[in-house]
């Protein structure tokens, strides 16, 4: 982890005010589960004066990140996906998980996020979707496979579209 990472780390840690929240995550050293990460820095980058997003990439989605997720106006998740087609791009909106008996504290999906947030905070995201990119491989490596590299700027293209219309607030 580079120290530009510790930054943005340090920063996320503080809870403020998002109509759009941006959270990814995957593991760098995983092939095809990096795309996450890769695709926060990508937008992080490409709106990076854009004071209505905020950004937090992870390894995993943690309980702690509920708390953003209460204070978000929208929130779009990012991660790759094992059981979807390899390079293939998908969308979907998620909806809060119901209440479960006991909750992991290793890694927590996007829909039990939100159902922590509900539980928790009693505020939600008025939207939240998910992009996935299906994974050709999560062995590992450093570098995508070769249908993820392919399928990045249909994903940038769509990201982009997807985080104007949140940001605008539609």
């Amino acid at each position: 982890m580079s120290i530009k990472s510790y930054g943005k780390y340090d920063r996320s840690m503080k809870s403020t005010k998002a109509r759009c929240l941006l959270l990814a995550c995957g593991n760098t050293l995983r092939g095809d589960d990096g795309i996450g990460p890769w695709l926060a820095d990508w937008a992080e980058e490409r709106f990076a004066d854009e004071p209505l997003m905020k950004v937090i990439s992870r390894q995993q989605w943690t309980p702690e990140l509920a708390a953003d997720l209460a204070e978000a106006e929208s929130a779009l998740f990012l991660d790759c996906s094992t059981e979807s087609e390899a390079g293939s791009i998908n969308v979907i909106h998620v909806k809060p998980a119901e209440r479960a008996e006991g909750v992991g504290t290793h890694h927590v999906s996007a829909a039990e996020l939100l159902g922590m947030a509900q539980d928790l905070y009693g505020s939600l995201p008025s939207q939240a979707l998910l992009l996935t990119i299906g994974a050709g491989s999560t062995e590992l490596s450093e570098e995508f496979s070769q249908v993820v590299l392919d399928a990045i700027p249909k994903a940038c293209a769509q990201l982009e579209q997807i985080l104007t219309k949140l940001i605008a607030g539609e």
